[in-house]
């Protein structure tokens, strides 16, 4: 399985993080090890002293594809759900000031929650669902993919011309304004409109 993610996808929070706004997509991936399931705790790495969440609608692939046409992106994924970019915040700023890779920050074992799906049959419009995540029952992103710099359909298209799409595969499309930082004990809760999507706690 390979997680591809999406970064700068949200024009407010590419002003919170004082980031332009990016012309084409901005990809980066994330190992198979990355992966955080079933709502497993989220245990803060050593390394760190600012773990930022980062709530993101995901796809998950169905078909093998290389250099899809987004007019047939659709056919590639049944499934849209919800998780969690964990970024190293702390890590990601020293990295980029000095112009090198930040894998370290972003791809770390356990830094992709992947929630539950829902059927992409069952949603009326995927470029406009609601989101959210509540920390300790405080809702702290909203988000809607129709605010989207990208859409979802032209995520798939971009990604296929430079690697090719497995089936198991995820695509993390991009988080809203209001990441922030979690501690030792926080309880993560995320939502596709009101249907809770993940459940987990930080230790």
């Amino acid at each position: 399985m390979k997680i591809f993610a999406i970064g700068q996808n949200y024009i407010e929070h590419n002003k919170e993080l004082n980031s332009k706004n990016p012309t084409e997509p901005v990809v980066f991936m994330k190992p198979d090890t990355a992966a955080l399931k079933n709502n497993k705790p989220f245990f803060i790495p050593d390394f760190s002293s600012e773990l930022h969440y980062e709530t993101e609608l995901i796809i998950r692939f169905n078909r093998i594809g290389k250099n899809i046409d987004t007019r047939f992106s659709h056919r590639y994924f049944a499934e849209i759900g919800l998780g969690v970019d964990f970024t190293a915040r702390d890590l990601q700023r020293k990295l980029k000031a000095e112009g090198k890779p930040w894998e370290v920050c972003k791809a770390f074992d356990n830094s992709a929650v992947i929630g539950n799906f829902l059927a992409v049959d069952s949603l009326t419009d995927i470029q406009n669902i609601e989101f959210r995540l509540d920390l300790n029952g405080k809702t702290v992103q909203n988000g809607n993919s129709s605010d989207m710099i990208f859409p979802i359909h032209e995520l798939v298209s971009y990604v296929s011309r430079f690697f090719t799409i497995k089936i198991g595969d995820i695509l993390f499309t991009g988080t809203p304004v209001g990441v922030g930082s979690v501690s030792i004990g926080d309880h993560l809760e995320g939502y596709i409109f009101d249907i809770k999507m993940f459940d987990f706690y930080v230790k």
